[in-house]
């Protein structure tokens, strides 16, 4: 095994791990039949633009599910589990679509990651709704549930954005991202 997978793999676990700690941090129920509200799709959402691909998507899958697991919710395991780990690889791509090989402006970066952010977010409520009306089958509940959904997405679209922002500041994004080359 290469030297950069080892890394990779160990950014991806210290990724899951903050995803896990930070989505239970800050819990508010939400409106629907079950479920909370939280912070951690700010991660989710870092994981994929700082770290990328697969290794992205799956520390954002398994911080998110383990989360819930040991929250108390595990028949959301598998749907968080795949609903973050889809936010994560359709961020990425749309980060990586934005932004090309060329350094771009602050502005159109910003603006790539609000993209990617509201798109990732998007998926959580859509996927959620699916998740909750279909496999755990609560009908109409699962429509209550949109509006916390809602709500969660764009808190954590601002979060991530303010601290994406403050990490590129001080070129931590850049260091970790020349690691993971």
């Amino acid at each position: 095994m290469s030297d950069k997978k080892v890394v990779k793999m160990v950014f991806a676990a210290v990724f899951a791990a903050i995803v896990c700690v930070v989505t239970m941090m800050i819990r508010v129920p939400s409106l629907g039949p079950n479920g909370y509200v939280n912070i951690g799709d700010s991660i989710v959402l870092l994981s994929a633009w700082v770290i990328g691909g697969p290794y992205g998507g799956l520390a954002a899958g398994i911080g998110s599910g383990l989360a819930d697991l040991l929250a108390g919710y595990g028949a959301y395991v598998p749907g968080t589990t795949i609903i973050k780990f889809t936010m994560a690889i359709a961020a990425w791509a749309i980060y990586r679509l934005g932004t090309g090989k060329k350094e771009k402006s602050d502005s159109k970066k910003i603006a790539t990651y609000v993209v990617s952010a509201v798109v990732a977010e998007t998926i959580m409520v859509a996927g959620y709704f699916v998740y909750e009306f279909i496999i755990l089958r609560y009908g109409a509940g699962a429509g209550a549930a949109v509006i916390s959904n809602i709500f969660q997405g764009g808190a954590n679209v601002i979060i991530s954005i303010v601290i994406v922002t403050a990490l590129e500041k001080v070129h931590v994004t850049s260091i970790v991202k020349r690691l993971l080359v």
